[in-house]
């Protein structure tokens, strides 16, 4: 395990032997650990100095307008996409670092050395003094954020925590938390109805059948997630919309229609459902086997495409992030069609 691994794991325990608890609630539910050779963000749930928690960047997200359901779940950006693997955000008042620092100390895990070296930085005054408690109110210790989502993210943010002033930018040149990374964690966050198409037939179909399909247009509809960090006033709203409907029929003995097998969004719906009279009708989304599954069936799968779009505090206009798919199988029996001999 590298050192630096070590010496994070390291002051976590040490900061737990003290009673020094992380403190978290509803709205700020993303837990983050420092970077470096820095202490992870281990803060007292008392809070009466300044309300801030040693959350991810003290980022809070909004659910809201998210999607729900049992089937529901988070989809997969498309393309060469990378989520960010770690930023660097608001993690501690002054008080609220001095209480973290010196339990960490106290336990004396990391060894002397490296104390000493702390206590010169953040109390001795090469750079900071006394942990910057005479500018209580004035800004905030900012520390690196892994993303859990993203492994291996621990090892990316290398700065010891800093220092900076209310109303002051971050240090160039590293990956301070804003409108863009805010758009991607809450991507990450999104989540999408399952992917289970309506068919006609239902339950079996025939060889050589048109088969229609479609997915109900009450449920897919755009969702949304907002990320934002209250301490900064800064907040990004990503949203994903459906645009198509890619249909594998689980098999090479099949036919879609339309030939693609990508089905669009039609107004508020993907496919259009079967109705009593269009027997002779060709489907504007769905399947042909050409091929009875025998004794058992054939695994279709149904991904729908999402279009990713987002805003965010002081960019202008929609910003888009690559489209997501989400999709799922299902089992669809085929039989030959019986005729009888007279």
């Amino acid at each position: 395990m590298p050192a630096m691994r070590k010496r994070s794991l390291a002051l976590m325990a040490g900061a737990a032997m003290t009673g020094v608890a992380l403190s978290t609630t509803p709205a700020m539910a993303e837990k983050g650990i420092g970077g470096g050779t820095e202490a992870p963000p281990v803060v007292s749930g008392d809070q009466q100095d300044g309300s801030l928690t040693a959350t991810a960047g003290g980022i809070s997200y909004d659910d809201s307008k998210n999607g729900s359901g049992p089937r529901s779940g988070t989809i997969a950006p498309t393309g060469d996409y990378s989520p960010p693997p770690c930023w660097y955000g608001p993690a501690y008042t002054p008080a609220q670092f001095k209480k973290e620092r010196e339990a960490v100390w106290a336990v004396d895990s990391t060894g002397a050395s490296w104390d000493l070296e702390q206590r010169k930085r953040y109390v001795e005054g090469e750079p900071y003094k006394n942990f910057n408690l005479d500018k209580a109110g004035k800004g905030y210790w900012w520390t690196g954020f892994p993303n859990e989502t993203y492994p291996p993210g621990w090892d990316k943010c290398d700065k010891q925590t800093f220092w900076v002033d209310e109303n002051e930018p971050p240090p160039a040149g590293i990956p301070t938390i804003d409108a863009e990374i805010l758009a991607k964690l809450a991507y990450a966050r999104i989540r999408v109805p399952g992917t289970k198409v309506s068919l006609a037939p239902e339950g079996e179909t025939k060889v050589n059948l048109p088969t229609w399909a479609w997915l109900d247009g009450a449920e897919f509809k755009p969702v949304s997630v907002t990320a934002r960090v209250e301490v900064l006033g800064i907040e990004a709203t990503t949203t994903a919309e459906p645009i198509s409907l890619k249909i594998d029929p689980g098999t090479a003995d099949a036919e879609t229609y339309p030939a693609s097998g990508v089905c669009e969004l039609a107004g508020d719906k993907i496919g259009t459902p079967y109705a009593k009279g269009k027997s002779k009708e060709t489907p504007p989304c769905g399947v042909k086997y050409l091929r009875s599954s025998g004794d058992g069936s054939y695994p279709l799968k149904a991904t729908v495409t999402w279009k990713i779009r987002w805003t965010g505090t002081g960019v202008d206009g929609e910003q888009t992030l690559p489209d997501g798919e989400f999709g799922a199988e299902q089992d669809v029996v085929v039989q030959e069609i019986q005729s009888i001999n007279r």
